[in-house]
């Protein structure tokens, strides 16, 4: 996201152009059909014909070249072979089979877009799914029907196109040979090769007893996922046209997304100063709350004071004091440190404490409101800091937080967010509670999944806090921080104990020495004689 927002900036520059930004990872056979996915969705079929048969073209080009690639050297588990006088020939039949199952799986590896872990779902048999469609929308119902003849030699029990079938033979009986129209000679050759390899890999699964996963298939009907759901298309309507087929999930497209499943929430807020402010309706989206008051005017000078004194720049972004914007300089502090700080008396201690306590009373607070039935735990607690640098403030087009997921990587070119790493796949929920608001620009946003389209915007002040669900439901940002330092607590929770915060093991490990020293000090001043 953060790229995206230099490239909008580039593009504003003067003298440049739009063809002068080349995307040297995208492979040739996408970026075909891409245009085409584009030009159907314009209507323009004749056009998106051209991309898609072009793309197909493209695609078989880079099948054959990723073919040759696996023609090289294998990895090698000496383990697997204990006797020496097999090693030789177990050594040859492994490297060999390891070459097979890399040209095998080719077809994953061409639906998989550059940076990404996982193939487009159904990729090779969308390209004809498509073409049947375009061609039926210019009348030319013979390539329509060759194109549905291949689309079934991938998936041959596809009822929806078994469905066209039947309509493009009864539109053309009398007219042609139905024999003679048949699936694309390049896929039949390939799918004949297809199942020998699948065959032959089986067998050798079955022997090393190890899995076998079906790269074809996977991407249709194999791992269930999220988006694994077969959009209602292709089917004859009573006039015997075809209905037009959605874009798949993993374009980008303009049709409705599928809404996420609603989870309760409303539950009490469990301190009597604190306010709903809104709840998820109120602020436009799912799984989103805003509150004031969860923490008195005192407690934020506090915990303020506290940020400018322990706060370093670049802490928690590897030492990068402007990660996200270089008009902003940020500093931040975990608990832990605080902690020990004031354990050791470098700072009050009774401010390192209260950010300790503060954070437990948030995370509370949304446990209970999200009417959570399991423990939630802390996954990242972190007093951040972010200072807008005098001089640089002029024409800001940038964001302070280019906006994001917290659980997943944002793709709003493809109206997805992937939920993979480097993205912190196990946060569940998360917050941030505000220290200040005398600062200008600043705002948190709620995007939709485009990054760009803004359904909600809060304004920081002492006290408030947003809490929100971490996955695509709820993309986020920061607009410009343009003058003075804007503070806040910010807070990420895992429902999965193995994800809690190592920090906070050990800030409630320095809470309990504290603690025990509090005890000891009450001790001696009632009965010193009795300590000694």
């Amino acid at each position: 996201m953060e790229m995206r927002q230099s490239l909008e900036r580039y593009k504003l520059m003067e003298g440049v152009k739009e063809s002068h930004f080349i995307d040297q990872d995208l492979r040739p056979y996408m970026a075909a059909f891409s245009t085409g996915l584009k030009h159907y969705d314009e209507e323009h079929y004749a056009l998106a014909i051209d991309s898609f048969e072009e793309a197909l073209t493209q695609y078989w080009v880079a099948e054959t070249e990723c073919r040759a690639f696996c023609q090289g050297p294998q990895k090698f588990d000496g383990n697997n072979y204990p006797t020496k006088s097999s090693h030789l020939y177990a050594l040859i039949a492994d490297h060999y089979i390891q070459v097979l199952q890399c040209e095998h799986d080719c077809v994953r590896e061409l639906a998989t877009r550059a940076g990404r872990l996982s193939p487009i779902e159904n990729y090779l048999p969308m390209h004809y799914d498509f073409l049947q469609y375009s061609y039926h929308k210019v009348g030319n119902y013979e390539k329509a029907l060759e194109a549905t003849k291949s689309y079934l030699l991938i998936q041959p029990t596809d009822e929806d196109m078994l469905e066209n079938l039947e309509y493009y033979q009864s539109v053309l009986q009398g007219q042609v040979d139905m024999d003679q129209i048949t699936p694309r000679q390049d896929l039949v050759w390939f799918m004949d090769r297809y199942q020998l390899e699948k065959e032959l890999l089986q067998s050798v699964s079955s022997e090393l007893g190890i899995i076998y996963m079906d790269p074809i298939n996977w991407t249709v009907s194999g791992a269930k996922h999220e988006n694994q759901d077969h959009p209602e298309r292709r089917i004859p309507d009573k006039e015997g046209s075809l209905k037009e087929p959605e874009m798949p999930m993993s374009q980008k497209r303009k049709m409705e997304r599928k809404v996420p499943q609603q989870r309760q929430e409303g539950g009490p807020l469990l301190y009597d100063r604190v306010k709903l402010v809104y709840d998820s309706q109120q602020m436009n989206g799912s799984q989103r709350v805003l509150l004031d008051d969860v923490i008195t005017a005192q407690e934020c000078r506090e915990l303020f004071h506290l940020a400018s004194s322990i706060a370093l720049a670049g802490d928690g972004y590897r030492g990068k004091t402007s990660p996200h914007t270089p008009n902003e300089r940020f500093e931040g502090a975990t608990v832990y440190k605080a902690l020990v700080y004031g354990y050791e008396g470098r700072i009050p201690l009774h401010r390192a404490r209260l950010f300790y306590d503060v954070s437990e009373k948030a995370r509370k607070i949304i446990q209970s409101y999200f009417l959570l039935n399991s423990t939630l735990y802390f996954s990242y607690t972190h007093l951040v800091c972010r200072t807008a640098i005098e001089g640089q403030q002029d024409n800001r087009n940038d964001l302070s937080h280019p906006v994001h997921a917290d659980n997943c990587l944002l793709d709003p070119d493809a109206n997805e967010c992937w939920k993979e790493p480097p993205a912190y796949t196990y946060r569940d929920y998360s917050a941030i509670l505000y220290l200040n608001g005398d600062f200008e620009g600043g705002e948190f946003i709620f995007t939709e999944i485009d990054a760009k389209t803004i359904t909600a915007a809060v304004k920081p002040q002492c006290g408030r806090m947003v809490g929100f669900s971490s996955g695509e439901e709820n993309p986020h940002g920061v607009k410009a921080v343009t003058k003075g330092q804007r503070c806040a607590v910010a807070l990420w929770f895992t429902l999965d104990p193995l994800f809690r915060e190592l920090e906070r093991i050990q800030a409630d490990e320095v809470v309990e020495l504290i603690s025990l020293a509090e005890r000891l000090d009450d001790k001696l001043i009632v009965n010193p004689r009795d300590e000694l």
